[in-house]
């Protein structure tokens, strides 16, 4: 629950919070609820799904208005795609011989719309056909490998628009998973600074030390601000908790500066 998350940051010396559900907003009235609660400052955010070169990127918008009506008409857009990618991933888990995984997957989930591969994850862990959730995703779920499927998600363009039309800042997510070369990677960041991007993730719980550097550097060739996101999903499937990150590397401009 998003009380709960706001209620382990606190427990872990957080003071500046932001929740950032995939693709919905609905968890921020209540996260905020007990951000009050706990004495600490909250920021109204959100996780957007996008396709850009046939790769999944996640855009995280900060200081969003959730009440906006354009950015809640594309995350309708967005989770509406999201039950049917369910259905086609329990299919290609059923023909590897994994039974019962729709289902399974949505007893996890409090809002079917924002059903994810994290849900499969934790049935797939709960039917023993992994040890752990991070093991998950070395035998399923990713190219390659039962479960997965390609989607189309929102454009990036789409996805800025959104944000921007929210009043929020656009922050592109753990930029080290998605496994672009130097010169993508670079494509990228002109496309999303051109089309009004702001922020890139340098610290986050994804990245190594030297992933640190490598962002912190195209954080300033493209004048973006820095942001910091530990990824954390819950307890056992994160790689780092909650205020457990180090601070920004080389003195940037934090992309909360100004909050």
């Amino acid at each position: 629950m998003p009380s709960d998350v706001v209620k382990r940051a606190a427990a872990n010396g957080v003071d500046l919070l932001a929740l950032t559900d995939h693709d919905d907003v609905s968890g921020l009235l209540q996260a905020r609820a007990e951000a009050e609660r706990q004495g600490v400052r909250f920021v109204d955010g959100v996780e957007i799904s996008v396709t850009w070169e046939d790769n999944t990127l996640h855009i995280v918008g900060l200081g969003i208005d959730p009440g906006n009506s354009t950015l809640n008409l594309g995350l309708v857009k967005v989770r509406s795609s999201r039950v049917r990618r369910a259905i086609r991933m329990s299919e290609s888990l059923e023909n590897a011989g994994i039974h019962g995984s729709f289902s399974g997957a949505m007893a996890y989930v409090h809002n079917p719309n924002i059903v994810s591969r994290t849900h499969f994850a934790r049935f797939l862990v709960e039917a023993h056909h992994a040890a752990d959730v991070r093991s998950v995703y070395q035998r399923y779920l990713v190219k390659g490998k039962p479960g997965y499927v390609p989607h189309q998600w929102a454009s990036l363009s789409d996805a800025l628009a959104w944000i921007r039309a929210s009043g929020g800042v656009a922050v592109i997510a753990h930029p080290g998973r998605y496994g672009l070369a130097p010169a993508d990677m670079k494509r990228l960041l002109a496309e999303f600074k051109d089309r009004g991007g702001g922020g890139i993730e340098v610290v986050t719980g994804g990245h190594s030390t030297e992933q640190y550097h490598e962002f912190a550097t195209l954080a300033r060739e493209f004048g973006l601000l820095a942001s910091r996101g530990s990824d954390f999903h819950g307890e056992g499937e994160s790689r780092v908790d909650l205020g457990a990150l180090p601070s920004h590397y080389e003195q940037l401009k934090s992309v909360w500066h100004e909050w």
